[in-house]
């Protein structure tokens, strides 16, 4: 199934391509510099525009995966709905035409009649984009497409997408905020037991060209299913593995005698106990940072161990395509309340966060939210032992419910 795989990826670029177009191309540009002028703005139309770039992507990877592989597009869920009501009272189902011109029609009716923007827009939707990476030549999965369900966050991190810097600096390699901070997330999961086995998380924002002031970006993608695991940062990883060979037991040894062997990412609006803990837990290696799936990179990327959040405001869309990267890296992401309550120990089965089945009780978009929060890590041995020490520096576990 790695023509799945394939296809998500390019159409992951796709994406990436129309939110760079979105900032890079005048017309579109000063449609969401819109959202800063908070007195002046036509409300309804500034919101609209930034939805509209969130639906679009998502419309046009249900249709290029519905078009490639048909009928997997009644599985693939999104937060965002398709439908607009421009200044006229016209109700307006946004997705992409057959045609550049009637795309362009399409998005003027929406745009009110904002023709250069609309052009602009439905030149990016209709380009071709091949995606490239020969890895993915070794990988030959047989995954019945019909167990298949696909989560996808269009744009995650939007705050940042339209007020975001380009000229944030790193602390260690993490950037707090900025547009390094959006990424695209697209994570499939198996229907039947909500594990994610595909996940594809692309950065749109990574380099930006002086001259030009073209952004390029980076796309991370991994496969776990029934024993076969494989990721992007195969390579990678294999050849810092075989060139620290020789330090791994002096490593180790120094991780024992260390009071702060762990790093973390938070969101800025963690809970103070857990700040606390944390910080009792890491040290000084806490970093703060933009976007759900932006610090689940951070962990892909072994930037930091772990990245941990307690609060009930993370969705399915945010966490399916990390998730199941990491797992393809011999890590994943649990429910962190449920891991505290049980002690999750060494040994334990780890409450893995699923995919397929919507929160009792809840309504809205809360049906499909991280209710007890989340920690995305890359070892389970690490994770066992960092538990450990955080709820050893936790208070009573009654005052964080």
């Amino acid at each position: 199934m790695s023509q799945v795989l394939r296809e998500l990826l390019c159409v992951s670029e796709k994406a990436a391509n129309i939110a760079r177009a979105c900032r890079q191309q005048e017309a579109l540009f000063q449609l969401l510099i819109e959202e800063k002028k908070e007195g002046e703005k036509n409300k309804k139309f500034a919101v609209d525009f930034k939805t509209l770039a969130d639906v679009l992507v998502q419309e046009v990877i249900k249709q290029n995966m519905g078009n490639k592989f048909p009928g997997l597009e009644k599985n693939i869920f999104g937060e965002e709905s398709n439908e607009f009501t421009n200044d006229l009272g016209e109700k307006i189902t946004i997705k992409p035409c057959s045609t550049e011109e009637e795309t362009t029609e399409l998005l003027s009716k929406v745009l009110s009649g904002n023709r250069s923007a609309s052009e602009a827009l439905a030149r990016v939707v209709h380009q071709d984009v091949a995606f490239r990476d020969p890895a993915l030549d070794s990988v030959d999965v047989n995954i019945p497409q019909d167990i298949l369900g696909i989560w996808v966050d269009p744009i995650d991190s939007t705050y940042q997408y339209i007020r975001g810097s380009a000229d944030i600096k790193a602390n260690h390699g993490i950037f707090p905020c900025g547009l390094r901070c959006v990424t695209i997330l697209i994570g499939v999961y198996d229907i039947r037991s909500g594990m994610p086995v595909m996940g594809v998380i692309n950065q749109p924002f990574v380099s930006q060209d002086l001259n030009t002031r073209r952004w390029k970006g980076e796309c991370y993608w991994g496969l776990s299913y029934m024993g076969t695991n494989i990721h992007s940062l195969q390579l990678a990883v294999s050849k810092v593995s075989s060139s620290s060979s020789d330090s791994q037991t002096e490593n180790a040894s120094c991780e024992a005698e260390s009071p702060h062997p762990f790093s973390a990412v938070i969101s800025t609006s963690e809970k103070e106990t857990i700040k606390t803990a944390l910080s009792r837990v890491c040290g000084d290696s806490i970093f703060r940072a933009a976007g759900a799936g932006y610090k689940s990179l951070c962990v892909v990327q072994g930037l930091v161990d772990i990245y941990i959040f307690s609060e009930d405001t993370t969705f399915k869309w945010d966490s399916c395509a990390a998730h199941a990267i990491l797992r393809a890296m011999g890590g994943g992401m649990v429910d962190m309340k449920e891991c505290l309550d049980r002690d999750a120990g060494v040994g334990r089965c780890l409450p893995e966060l699923r995919y397929h089945v919507e929160n009792e009780g809840a309504t809205g978009v809360d049906r499909w939210a991280n209710k007890g929060g989340l920690i995305a890590y890359r070892s389970r041995k690490r994770l066992e032992t960092f538990l450990s020490r955080l709820l050893q520096n936790l208070p009573s576990l009654e005052s964080q419910t």
